[in-house]
């Protein structure tokens, strides 16, 4: 049995006053206080932990002047505070002890567009994607490019004044930020905007904080113009966290204020809209994907291939290829990035053109292929092929695989993973490759393996080396390293922080500024923030405060997770893994991944967020002594510990406090869909470890009615289809289901089917072939006959399916045998019944490799159960044999389909595939695309998120409404627009979802098939 864990970091007295006050003043937005909430803000994307002592979710800019009004009473003086956008940052930016005001989840609205003037209006929690995907209609984008664009906000964009690919043509965010609507400390607000010089000074006048803000930046800017000039390094990713550089125009004559807020990481005020400049999106984007020999002849390459006047030049190198080929990415690239004979692809680079005229945009490409086809004849520069992507969608699938880079390098095999603390150095172009020999020799010198991509035409590489922040001496080889690294970049006239902004790299910002200029920004924090409140240890301290900067070696998640034994560590690797990149707060409704943290839009209930929980609770249990896996066998039946339990569940009701149960919280929240095992770049597959989980909360604590009930479904449903009108009779009447959403749990329960499946199969051969009879025949005589493996869902509430299974097997000239039901074991393993689970998979394995002994193809229609035996099934190890069960486009690819074509073929079809599918096999809707195409119909496979459903998530009471709101995220819009009965989808769970909140039913694609087919004969 598990220990209570009753023991949490608390919240300051203060804190916890302010935020009771802060109600009472009118806050509209949300309050993290738990510690579950807090721990899911102790981390970003970087290597840092910290834990801050409250999150705020404003929903407006008046919530924020609330927060820093009372913020500015006397009594709460000592409060800090952070702004936080995506948690995307790799310099701990967003990371306090402090309170957290996050943006994201509330402030995401586009206020105001006009195309003839080239800007929109949005609040700061935006996501750069999100604006883009509002802006493509307009046929405009915001131009700034970065790998975490999917979840980034444009707030945090502007904090950390982020650029990425195409920097050197569009330059950085700043640049493109026309104003900013930002909240001082204490309560005031300013809008800023390009002003004239006399304009400021006016602005300066007057007894305001804005104006004495004025007064002093103008100051420190004009009065120290030279020396800005000659520190300020001359470079495409020039100064973060402030820009004194550029708040003057070259002659100073404009002033803009909007410069000193874009790259000052919230350590100056909170952004809460911006004014932005979009651009008309070219009308024509081609690339050219060259490779090289080595990484370093990709290095030396790029200055040769700025001169082609590409929009951008991008390097990835071997390591990253790699990790990209064992990725699901790489399915979409890999025809776009083909092995060259003979030859070793160490690297690559890719040159994009666009722009509006396609000639001239042809002509660029064809001159570059010119160039490169004599290199590479002539063997120089190492180059050893290209191939060129011309049509937009492989464009966008490339950068899609380079994007994922980032995330990729923590998947690296090995307890060292290459890490972020010195990745995105910048040096002048032209001494790139010099530079990054002598990176190379520093981490050479320690032995240390490393991945390496970034923006070589901007002098940008992003070099990650490989350590294991749980081993005491890899932290001080960080300190080490970071030393190193920042030294060296001096010598070559780069900076530290080229693209990603400061955080706690600001350590080092006296030293490079010198202490005449560090006082100047010091001026800067002091009239903006005099006390040091605002994501205080970033960029500098004011005057007069010696509170020192947050060091480098501050603690990391790695001196947290060394605190739990190292075989525990291995034996949770699914929880432990996560890197923090983030990927699973991905703002697109029509990803799969992960749709709880869509719906709610809380990091609990995302992967990132459950991984970090797990970890915190493996290291409490650690700190008791505890190993969680010695446990799983020592949990069995008696009355005493039954009595236990009955009294720790008691005592749960009455709020008893154990940090188990906010995990059991977040875990409830997963719909078990593993997209995360998938779509995460590290992997993080949360039903495994949360089935691991429920497993052990159950041993100190009693199962809902409901989990029984779902455990047991697989031997209960065929005792229930002896009688399915009796059934289905009980649960049309509505007591039944108030009954059983009060008492059990469980709402909208689906009929059983009637009549049955074999009714409806009565007489047909496939009844009454057995194994008995298969093993009998010859090995010529079994190639006719396919086995129909059942499910506990489509055999019992949706059994014309299986039926259509039957005849269209049947119809295609084979004899179909009906495997007699087998549970699957899924649903236990969902609900944390692994022992049972492992007992059913064993027994269901043992039937299922007799068939596959005898040669027959085995054949299921559902995905997420037919996968189960792919993947679940593997706890099985050498038990689990080698059968395997294909689905019915697996198997429909193997055959020979008639070539007439049915009256149907010129019609329409919508494919909407289970989710767990489009992750697990992501060529599977192209497949089926092929096989309708071979029946001369066309399918066009839609892009959707999960239905909400999953299994029997979105039966249980306490998730009705998430389910309901997440079939609301895409599938509902993605359905209303096109003629139900040419829908289609793979999935029970999703054809339940539709039938439910649609009232419409809609089809398997074998079943569209087989209406095709019997019309063609």
């Amino acid at each position: 049995m598990i220990p209570q864990l009753h023991h949490s970091p608390g919240q300051t007295d203060l804190t916890r006053k302010f935020l009771q006050q802060l109600k009472h003043h009118g806050f509209t937005g949300d309050i993290g206080q738990r510690y579950a909430d807090r721990l899911s803000m102790a981390t970003d994307n970087s290597i840092y932990q910290k834990l801050p002592d409250a999150i705020l979710f404003p929903k407006s800019l008046q919530d924020i002047v609330t927060i820093t009004q009372l913020a500015a009473t006397e009594t709460y003086r000592k409060i800090t505070f952070t702004p936080r956008g995506g948690g995307t940052g790799t310099n701990g930016q967003s990371l306090t002890n402090g309170i957290v005001v996050d943006l994201s989840r509330h402030m995401r609205g586009i206020l105001d567009f006009n195309a003839e003037e080239g800007w929109v209006r949005v609040e700061a929690g935006v996501v750069k994607d999100q604006l883009n995907s509002w802006l493509k209609p307009q046929g405009f984008f915001f131009a700034p490019e970065l790998s975490t664009s999917n979840r980034a906000t444009i707030g945090g964009m502007i904090s950390t004044d982020a650029s990425g690919q195409g920097s050197l043509v569009y330059g950085k965010t700043s640049t493109h930020v026309l104003g900013l609507r930002a909240v001082l400390l204490n309560g005031e607000v300013i809008d800023t905007a390009p002003l004239s010089r006399q304009q400021a000074e006016i602005t300066g006048q007057g007894t305001s904080q804005e104006a004495k803000i004025y007064r002093e930046v103008m100051s420190s800017c004009l009065d120290n113009r030279a020396l800005i000039e000659q520190k300020f390094p001359k470079l495409n990713r020039f100064l973060t966290g402030y820009d004194l550089r550029h708040v003057f125009s070259a002659q100073d004559e404009c002033f803009d204020l909007t410069r000193i807020l874009c790259g000052a990481e919230g350590s100056l005020a909170f952004i809460a809209e911006a004014t932005l400049n979009v651009l008309p999106i070219p009308k024509v984007r081609q690339l050219v994907n060259i490779k090289y020999d080595s990484f370093d002849s990709a290095l030396r390459n790029a200055p040769f291939l700025v001169e082609a006047k590409a929009l951008s030049v991008e390097t990835v190198d071997s390591t990253v290829l790699n990790l990209a080929r064992e990725d699901i990415v790489w399915h979409s690239v890999s025809e776009l990035i083909t092995e060259v004979e003979g030859q070793v692809m160490q690297g690559i680079n890719l040159v994009e053109f666009a722009g509006d005229d396609l000639e001239q945009v042809e002509q660029q490409v064809a001159e570059l292929c010119q160039k490169l086809d004599q290199l590479r004849e002539t063997q120089q520069a190492g180059v050893i092929g290209y191939q060129c992507c011309r049509a937009l969608d492989q464009v966008e699938k490339i950068y899609a695989m380079r994007k994922k880079a980032v995330g990729l390098l923590g998947n690296a095999k090995g307890r060292a993973k290459p890490i972020p603390f010195v990745e995105d150095t910048a040096v002048p172009p032209e001494h790139l490759a010099d530079y990054i020999t002598e990176f190379r020799a520093i981490l050479d010198n320690h032995n240390l393996s490393y991945g390496m991509f970034g923006h070589v035409d901007a002098g940008v590489l992003h070099v990650r080396p490989a350590l294991d922040m749980t081993l005491p001496e890899h932290h001080q080889l960080m300190l080490t390293l970071s030393d190193q690294v920042a030294k060296l970049t001096r010598s070559y006239g780069g900076l530290l922080w080229g693209e990603h902004g400061k955080g706690y790299r600001s350590a080092y910002s006296a030293d490079f500024f010198g202490p005449e200029l560090y006082e100047q920004l010091r001026r800067i924090k002091t009239v903006f923030d005099p006390d040091n409140r605002l994501n205080p240890g970033k960029i500098c301290q004011p005057l007069n405060n010696d509170t020192p900067l947050l060091a480098i070696d501050s603690p990391t998640r790695g001196a947290f997770d060394r605190q739990i034994p190292v075989v525990v560590r291995e034996s949770w690797r699914g929880a432990m893994d996560c890197n923090g990149n983030g990927l699973c707060f991905n703002f697109d409704v029509n990803s799969p991944m992960c749709p709880s943290m869509k719906v709610t839009r809380d990091r609990i209930h995302s992967p990132k967020g459950r991984a970090t929980l797990v970890r915190e609770w493996l290291r409490l249990l650690s700190e008791q002594n505890i190993d969680p896996d010695s446990l799983d066998s020592s949990t069995g039946f008696s009355l005493r510990s039954l009595s236990q339990k009955v009294k720790n569940s008691w005592g749960a009701n009455k709020n008893e406090y154990d940090f188990s149960h906010e995990v059991k919280e977040s875990m409830n929240g997963c719909l078990a869909c593993k997209a995360c095992a998938t779509q995460c770049p590290i992997k993080i597959d949360v039903p495994a470890f949360r089935a691991r989980f429920l497993e052990l909360y159950h041993t100190r604590y009693l199962r809902p009615v409901a989990d029984h009930i779902v455990a047991n479904i697989e031997p209960l449903l065929p005792v229930m289809a002896k009688a399915p009108q009796a059934v289905n009779f009980l649960l049309a009447k509505p007591w039944v289901n108030q009954l059983s959403r009060r008492y059990v749990g469980m709402v909208d329960l689906p009929a059983l089917s009637h009549p049955t499946l074999r009714r409806q199969l009565s007489g047909h051969s496939a009844l009454t072939t057995t194994l008995e009879d298969l093993q009998g025949m010859s090995t010529e005589q079994r190639a006719h006959y396919v086995v129909v493996v059942q499910d506990p869902f489509t055999s019992f509430y949706e059994a014309n399916l299986v039926n259509d299974l039957v005849q269209l097997i049947t119809v295609l000239g084979f004899k179909p045998v009906l495997l007699p039901f087998v549970p699957n074991g899924k649903p236990q393993q969902v609900k944390g019944f692994l022992k049972r689970f492992a007992r059913t998979a064993k027994k269901s394995a043992e039937v299922l490799n007799r068939v596959e002994a005898l040669q027959v193809p085995m054949v299921g229609t559902d995905p997420a159960l037919v996968l189960c035996y792919r993947d679940e099934y593997k706890l099985l190890g050498c038990a689990r044999g080698e059968f395997k069960v294909l689905l019915a486009h697996e198997w429909l690819k193997t055959v020979t389909l008639p070539t007439e074509r049915s009256p149907e073929a010129q019609a329409h079809w919508y494919l909407f595939s289970h989710c767990t599918e489009v992750t697990a096999l992501p060529s599977a809707s192209v497949q089926w695309q092929e096989l309708f195409a071979q029946f001369g119909a066309t399918l066009h496979t839609i892009n959707a998120g999960c239905c909400g459903m999953a299994g029997t998530y979105g039966h249980e009471a306490r998730n009705l409404e998430n389910s309901r709101n997440i079939f609301g995220l895409s599938w509902q819009p993605q359905l209303a627009d096109k003629p139900i009965e040419r829908c289609l989808a793979t999935g029970f769970s999703c054809r339940s979802q539709v039938k439910r909140f649609g009232g419409d039913k809609i089809k398997h694609p074998l079943q569209a098939l087989l209406q095709m087919a019997r019309q063609r004969s």
